[in-house]
């Protein structure tokens, strides 16, 4: 027998239950032998907000905010956040292992050719009340997105979830600085694709007149650090929507919109 487990005796009835005890947890359904007769439904746990329950295992993230722990796959993010950029760590992230330089130069370039917005989309975001909050024209244009890609809900099929991965983290960018740029009434800066990912973020929120933005460097870095550092933090509340809204087998704009609403 394995020699974690939990003894719960059931006052009621006098009698013992045992549990195994894996990672730390044990399974709620197993409760559900707790039974005063044939007809009871059995125990259920009681956890609003999601306190002390934990809803998958990850091998993808680490964090221990109170020891100030945050790992990725394993690599502490102090490494990441010194020698890495965002496009390595969600490369990271997706795929279990750093990528290659070649598999970098491929994954940036299906990452940049997805950074353009449709036009149609555009007339969307002006839809918007000129003081709605930017997070709120976000939420709703990314959530849009799944009428402009229906073949985005074709889930099985592992080509058509690579691609909307592609866009998702293409599109996104340009369309938060499109949002930040609706609410001050400042034209729309299109992306740069000579920029580095973080470079044109910083184009499309702060170019003015200039033919070339040319971000600050040091701002630059800052900001792949802040998204390296934002790239996945475990089961919080935005990763814990979109898991729940996407396990109904919705597209994944569907699910990124509700998700990115808890970000807010």
């Amino acid at each position: 027998m394995n020699s974690e487990t939990l003894t719960v005796i059931d006052n009621r009835t006098g009698k013992t239950y045992e549990m195994p005890i894996r990672h730390g947890t044990i399974r709620a359904m197993d409760l559900r032998q707790i039974k005063t007769s044939e007809n009871d439904f059995g125990i259920m746990s009681y956890d609003p907000g999601f306190t002390n329950t934990a809803s998958c295992y990850s091998r993808i993230t680490v964090i221990d905010g109170e020891r100030g722990i945050l790992r990725y796959r394993g690599y502490p993010i102090e490494q990441l956040a010194e020698q890495s950029t965002f496009l390595e760590t969600a490369y990271l992230i997706l795929y279990g292992e750093l990528p290659t330089p070649s598999q970098l130069d491929d994954w940036t370039r299906s990452i940049i050719r997805h950074t353009m917005i449709h036009e149609n989309i555009k007339k969307f975001i002006d839809g918007f009340h000129y003081d709605a909050h930017p997070m709120g024209v976000l939420v709703g244009t990314v959530g849009a997105l799944s009428t402009f890609y229906p073949d985005a809900k074709n889930i099985h099929d592992a080509e058509s979830r690579r691609k909307q991965t592609y866009r998702l983290i293409a599109k996104v960018p340009t369309i938060a600085a499109f949002a930040y740029r609706h609410s001050l009434g400042m034209p729309y800066a299109y992306p740069d694709n000579d920029l580095s990912y973080s470079g044109n973020f910083l184009n499309m929120l702060f170019k003015r007149t200039e033919l070339k933005y040319q971000p600050n460097p040091v701002l630059e870095r800052a900001l792949d650090v802040l998204f390296i550092l934002h790239a996945d933090h475990e089961q919080n509340c935005s990763t814990n929507a979109m898991r729940v809204v996407g396990s109904s087998h919705a597209d994944p704009y569907s699910a990124t919109g509700p998700a990115a609403r808890w970000c807010q």
